[in-house]
C-alpha cells in the first residue's frame, strides 16, 4: 500500500525542517503542503482542504477538514495548506497500524494455504525417493534396461515434479485478495479469515452505529402528572451528563443550556436500567421500563417508534422522552445484496425494546432479531448461535469494535465498522470496515470467493500438468526440455492467475 509516510515538515523556532515522521513527538507542530501526505494523525489548528481518503477508505470523494477537525496519516492533502497538531507518536497512528496490519497478514495462513505447506513437506522427499527408484530399479531388476535412459527419466520426473506452482502461487493469490481487499477499505487480518468468509452462513448485526447511523436526537418529550416538559427534558439532562452513551448525548444536546454540576448529588449507574441521581434534593430516575418497574413507579409503557427514557422525580412518573436513530443510506441495499450471496440468517441484536427492534428488523427484511439485550447476553446470544450452526459454517457478527469487543472476540469472524481512527475497532476485529458501510461486507466476501475460486484453479491446473508429465517422463515419452518448460510455464501461469485477484477481472 502506497500510504507510508516519506517525511514530515516539522515546524521549530528555526523554521520548517523535513524530518522522519517517526521521531515527530505529541504535541509537536507539523505543516502539511498541497499534494503531499499526512504523515501522522493529528488536530488541525490552521487551514482548510480537501484530504483524498481513498487510500484508507476505498472512497473516491475528498473529505474537507477545517480548524479543530481530526487528520489520519495516510491521507492526501489536495489543495490547502494545514497546520496540525499531532495527537500520536507514528509508531500509534493510523497509517502504521494499517501498515503492520496488512503486512503481517500473511503470517495468519489460510487452512488451504497450511494444507500446500505441509503437503510439500512430504512431497519432496516423497518426489525425491521416487526419482531414486526410477533411475536404480529398473536397470537391476529389467533386462535390456540402460541405466543412462533411466536415469534421464529420473531427472525429467524430478523435474515436473517439482511444487513450486502450488507453494508460490497459493500464498500470493491470498495475499492478492488481502490487497485488493485493502484498496476497497477492508482491513482482513489473515489469510485464514479470508477463506472462513467463504463458508459464511449466518451474519449477526450489532443495531446501534452498524446498521442505523448511532446519531441520536430527542423527537418527542411527554409530561404527565402535573409536570412541564421542559422540566422533564432539564432534569434528564441533568441526570444524564456524566454519562458517555448516544442517547445521553442526544438529551444534552436538545436541552442547549449549561449543566450546573455544583446542582448534582449522589449520581449513580444502574447497568442495564438507568440513571438514579438527586438533583436539586430531587431524586431523579432516568432510564428505561426495566428501571420504572424496579423502582415500583407506577407507568404505562409507551407505544412509540423509538428508544423511550423514562422519567421519575421522588418515586412520582413525571413523563418520557423519545429518542430517535436514522437507518443508514445503504443498509437495506446490503441486506438485499448479502441474501442474494446466499447468507441463509440475517440477524439483529439490540439493547434497546422490542417494538423498536421489530420494527427496523422489518424495515430491513431481517430474519430474526432479539431484543433487551444486555452486553453479556450478547455474548450468551451468539454463543447460542453458534452452538445451533453446523461445524463447517461460520458465524459472523458485526459491530463497532469497542462496545461490542466481547461479541467480535467470540464469534468465527468478528468484523468491526466504521474503523477509520478508531484504535479499539482495529484491535478488537478479525476483518475492519474502514467506512461506516454495511455495503462494504458484500465486497468482502466477494473478494474471499474471488480469492478461493482462483486459488483452486492454481490447484487443479497445477497438479494436472504436472500429472500428465510424469507419467509421460516415467514412459520416456517426454524431454527433459519439455519437462523444464511445463514446470517453469505452470508456474508462470499459476502467478498471472493469482495476480487476477487484485484486479477486476
Amino acid at each position: 500500500m502506497d500510504i507510508r509516510p516519506d517525511y514530515a515538515n516539522l515546524k521549530t523556532d528555526d523554521g520548517i525542517q523535513k524530518v522522519d515522521p517517526e521521531g515527530v513527538q505529541i504535541g509537536d507542530v507539523i505543516l502539511i503542503k498541497p499534494g503531499e501526505k499526512v504523515p501522522l494523525d493529528g488536530e488541525v489548528l490552521d487551514g482548510s482542504s480537501m484530504l483524498d481518503t481513498s487510500a484508507l477508505t476505498g472512497e473516491s470523494v475528498p473529505r474537507k477538514v477545517e480548524p479543530g477537525e481530526d487528520v489520519l496519516g495516510g491521507m492526501i492533502n489536495k489543495d490547502g495548506l494545514l497546520t496540525v497538531k499531532v495527537n500520536k507518536e507514528y509508531g500509534q497512528s493510523t497509517v502504521a497500524k494499517i501498515l503492520d496490519l496488512v503486512e503481517n497478514a500473511s503470517g495468519k495462513k489460510a487452512p488451504t494455504e497450511q494444507f500446500i505447506t505441509k503437503f510439500a513437506r512430504y512431497y519432496t522427499p516423497v518426489v525425491v525417493y521416487a526419482a531414486l527408484a526410477i533411475a536404480v530399479l529398473p536397470p537391476l531388476f529389467l533386462p535390456g534396461a540402460v541405466f543412462v535412459d533411466w536415469f534421464y527419466r529420473a531427472l525429467i520426473f524430478l523435474v515436473i515434479s517439482c511444487p513450486c506452482a502450488l507453494v508460490v502461487s497459493i500464498p500470493l493469490g491470498f495475499f492478492g485478495g488481502i490487497g485488493r481487499a485493502s484498496r476497497q477499505g477492508i482491513l482482513v487480518k489473515g489469510g485464514n479469515y479470508l477463506e472462513a468468509l467463504n463458508n459464511v452462513t449466518e451474519i449477526v448485526f450489532d443495531k446501534t452505529g452498524t446498521l442505523t447511523k448511532g446519531e441520536f436526537s430527542v423527537s418527542k418529550v411527554e409530561s404527565y402528572n402535573g409536570f412541564k416538559k421542559n422540566e422533564i427534558l432539564a432534569k434528564a439532562a441533568y441526570a444524564e451528563s456524566h454519562s458517555t452513551h448516544p442517547i445521553a448525548k442526544s438529551i444534552l444536546e436538545a436541552y442547549e443550556q449549561d449543566i450546573e454540576t455544583d446542582k448534582i448529588d449522589d449520581y449513580q449507574e444502574i447497568s442495564g436500567h438507568g440513571i438514579r441521581a438527586v438533583i436539586d434534593d430531587q431524586e431523579v430516575l432516568a432510564g428505561n421500563i426495566k428501571l420504572m418497574n424496579k423502582e415500583n413507579i407506577d407507568c404505562q409503557e409507551a407505544d412509540e417508534d423509538g428508544t423511550i427514557v423514562y422519567l421519575a422525580i421522588d418515586k412520582k412518573y413525571a413523563g418520557y422522552i423519545t429518542i430517535t436513530d436514522e437507518i443508514k443510506a445503504d443498509t437495506a441495499e446490503a441486506i438485499k445484496g448479502l441474501k442474494k450471496l446466499g447468507i441463509r440468517n440475517l440477524t439483529m441484536l439490540t439493547g434497546d425494546r422490542k417494538a423498536v427492534a421489530e420494527s427496523v428488523a422489518a424495515r430491513l427484511g431481517l430474519d430474526n432479531y432479539y431484543a433487551e439485550l444486555l452486553p453479556d447476553q450478547k455474548v450468551e446470544k451468539v454463543e447460542e448461535l453458534l452452538t445451533n450452526k453446523d461445524e463447517k459454517d461460520k458465524l459472523i457478527f458485526v459491530g463497532d469494535g469497542i462496545n461490542d469487543a466481547p461479541v467480535l472476540a467470540r464469534s468465527d469472524i468478528g468484523v468491526a465498522m466504521g474503523g477509520l481512527g478508531s484504535d479499539a475497532a482495529i484491535e478488537a476485529a478479525d476483518v475492519v470496515l474502514m467506512t461506516d458501510e454495511p455495503s462494504k461486507l458484500i465486497t468482502a466476501i466477494e473478494t474471499a470467493r474471488k480469492t478461493r475460486r482462483i486459488v483452486w484453479q492454481n490447484i487443479i491446473v497445477s497438479l494436472a500438468v504436472k500429472g500428465f508429465f510424469v507419467v509421460l517422463g516415467a514412459l520416456g515419452m517426454a524431454t527433459i526440455w519439455e519437462a523444464v518448460f511445463a514446470d517453469v510455464g505452470v508456474a508462470l501461469l499459476a502467478v498471472l492467475n493469482a495476480m487476477r485477484i487484485s484486479r477486476n477481472v
